[in-house]
């Protein structure tokens, strides 16, 4: 018989039961021993619980209000970067005109001829014969002035 004594016997749910309404009482006077010195505070609280949920609702709608207003994709944000678009739209309609010229400019010195002829006189001053060109003089600058103090 010995080796059945090392099979172990598992408690039925009716032992857990038991134990457990065994142990009700001396639950509930350990729990009302915590609550009791509690009760007062969640009386009050209790009591306040319509100013606590205002003051609650207030200051999460000003920290929500902060947030949209100046946080990362705040309003503000939202303003400088608006404007910084416009300016942004305004150069680049600037700088596609000019490249809309300068296309002009390189379409007419390839195909017309009056065109190339105006750059060659103007830039490398080129004439036809029996015409002089003239090239004004360059006038060398007066030397710089320091007027600081001599040491």
């Amino acid at each position: 018989m010995k080796p059945l004594a090392r099979i172990r016997r598992f408690p039925s749910p009716q032992d857990g039961l038991r134990a457990l309404s065994e142990k009700a009482p001396q639950a509930e006077v350990l729990a009302v021993s915590w609550l009791t010195p509690l009760r007062p505070w969640g009386e009050k609280i209790y009591g306040f619980r319509r100013r606590i949920a205002t003051i609650t609702v207030g200051v999460l709608t000003v920290v929500l209000f902060v947030h949209v207003m100046f946080g990362a994709n705040g309003m503000v944000v939202y303003k400088q970067k608006r404007t910084e678009y416009e300016s942004l739209k305004k150069k680049i309609a600037i700088e596609q005109q000019e490249n809309d010229l300068f296309e002009r400019q390189v379409k007419s010195l390839k195909t017309d001829e009056k065109a190339i002829e105006k750059e060659a006189r103007e830039q490398l001053g080129y004439a036809r014969s029996g015409e002089y060109v003239y090239v004004p003089a360059v006038a060398t600058p007066a030397p710089a002035t320091n007027h600081s103090a001599k040491k």
